[in-house]
C-alpha cells in the first residue's frame, strides 16, 4: 500500500512536526466568559494532538480589552489567567505529542459579543454585508464601526504583538496571526470595507500595509527563532462569494507578508469546497501560486479530510501541509486513520454547536474511530 504524502515529515521555521495534517481554527466559544481556556479546553485540543495531528491550530483569540472580541465565550490572550488557562492547554497538547499554534485574532467590525466595549472600529465606516449569526448567539445586522484613526492603527498593531509575546509565554510553539474570514485585517485588505485615502488605502499595496505592519511587530515581540503564520481568504463569514480580483492582487498580497517576516501562509476557504474557492481565472490554485511567490510552506484548507484530494494537493504540489476542521471534529485521529488506509467518518453537524459538552463530542468520536478502523 502506498504510503499517504499527509503522513511524511513537514518543517514550518524552525518548528518540525510529525506530518503535514494540521487541525484548522474553529471558534468553539467555550470557556465561562472571562476568556480564561479551561481543562476541557485542554482535553478537547489534546485529543488532536494524541490522534496524531502534527499541528493544531487554536480557535481565534482576542488580542486585548477593547475592541477585538468577536463572540461571547471567546478565548483571550490578554490577562494573566488567561495565560495560565492556555499553558494548561500546550502542556497537554505536547504531552499527547503534538505541536500547537495560537491564532491571534481582531474581530474588527464584525463583533456579536464583546464584553469590555459597544465600539468597534474598522478601516473605514462601512456597514458590514450579512447579519450576526445565531449560531454563536447573535441575531440582527453588525454595528456600524468607527473608521480607524492612526492612534487606534497603532494600538491595534501593537494590541497583535503584545498578544504574540502573551502566546510564546503561555508555552505555544508558533502564532497565526488571523488575516482572513472577514475579520479586522481582512477587512483592510477588502476593497469594499477599505475606503481609505492614505497609505493604508488604495490599491492593494497600500491595503495590505497594515497586515505587514502587524507581521512586523509580531515578529520583534516573540524574535526570529519563533514560527509566525498568517492564515488569508478571499471569502468571508459574512460574503461566501468575494474574491480577489486575480492573480495580481494575491501576488501582492503573498509577496508583502513574505518580506514582512511571516514563516507560512494558511490560505483558508470558510468551509467552502477547496477547488471552488482556491481555483483562479488562469486555471492554477491560489494555494500553488502563494508556494511559487513565497517559497514558504503553504497550509491549503477545505475539504482535505477526502484521502483522494488530499494526496491530490499534496503531490501536485499545490500546498505543503493541510488544515482539517469540520474533517477533524469526526475524525479526531485522522492522520491515523489516512496512515492505516481506512476511510474517514462522515461529520455528524451536531458537532459544530458551540455548547456541545466534551463528554458528548467524545463519545461520537469513540464510535467513528471504531467504524472508521
Amino acid at each position: 500500500m502506498t504510503v499517504h504524502p499527509v503522513i511524511s515529515p513537514a518543517r514550518i521555521g524552525s518548528l518540525q512536526l510529525r506530518n503535514r495534517a494540521a487541525v484548522a481554527p474553529m471558534s468553539r466559544v467555550s470557556t465561562r466568559g472571562d476568556g480564561v481556556a479551561t481543562a476541557a479546553m485542554a482535553e478537547y485540543y489534546a485529543r488532536f494532538a494524541a490522534g496524531g495531528f502534527g499541528l493544531v491550530i487554536t480557535e481565534g483569540t482576542y488580542i486585548d480589552e477593547r475592541f477585538s472580541q468577536a463572540y461571547p465565550d471567546q478565548p483571550g490572550i490578554v490577562t494573566a489567567e488567561q495565560v495560565e488557562g492556555w499553558h494548561r492547554v500546550t502542556e497537554a497538547v505536547r504531552a499527547a505529542g503534538g505541536r500547537i499554534a495560537l491564532q491571534l485574532m481582531h474581530a474588527g467590525a464584525l463583533v456579536q459579543g464583546n464584553r469590555h466595549s459597544d465600539r468597534t472600529v474598522a478601516p473605514s465606516a462601512v456597514p458590514p454585508k450579512g447579519a450576526k449569526m445565531s449560531a454563536y448567539g447573535g441575531e440582527g445586522p453588525f454595528a456600524l464601526p468607527d473608521a480607524a484613526s492612526r492612534t487606534d492603527i497603532r494600538d491595534l498593531v501593537e494590541g497583535f504583538a503584545f498578544a504574540a509575546g502573551q502566546a510564546r509565554a503561555a508555552g505555544f510553539d508558533a502564532v497565526e496571526i488571523h488575516g482572513a474570514n472577514g475579520y479586522l485585517i481582512d477587512q483592510f485588505l477588502t476593497g469594499y470595507t477599505n475606503l481609505r485615502d492614505d497609505e493604508y488605502g488604495g490599491e492593494p499595496a497600500g491595503r495590505v500595509r497594515f497586515a505587514v505592519e502587524v507581521i512586523e511587530e509580531v515578529r520583534a515581540a516573540v524574535g526570529a527563532d519563533f514560527p509566525v503564520g498568517i492564515r488569508l481568504s478571499q471569502t468571508k463569514v459574512n460574503d461566501f462569494g468575494y474574491r480577489w480580483s486575480g492573480a495580481v492582487e494575491a501576488e501582492t498580497i503573498f509577496r508583502a507578508v513574505t518580506v514582512a517576516g511571516v514563516d507560512y501562509l494558511h490560505l483558508a476557504s470558510e468551509g467552502r469546497d477547496w477547488y471552488e474557492t482556491a481555483t483562479l481565472d488562469t486555471g492554477d490554485t491560489i494555494t500553488r501560486l502563494a508556494r511559487t511567490v513565497t517559497g514558504l510552506p503553504v497550509l491549503a484548507n477545505g475539504g482535505m479530510h477526502a484521502p483522494d484530494l488530499a494526496r491530490t494537493v499534496l503531490d501536485e504540489g499545490h500546498a505543503d501541509m493541510l488544515t482539517l476542521g469540520r474533517g477533524a471534529l469526526a475524525n479526531p485521529d485522522w492522520p491515523k486513520v489516512i496512515a492505516a488506509g481506512a476511510h474517514p467518518a462522515e461529520f455528524d453537524r451536531a458537532l459544530l454547536t458551540p455548547d456541545v459538552t466534551l463528554a458528548n463530542q467524545q463519545s461520537w468520536n469513540a464510535r467513528v474511530t471504531a467504524n472508521a478502523v
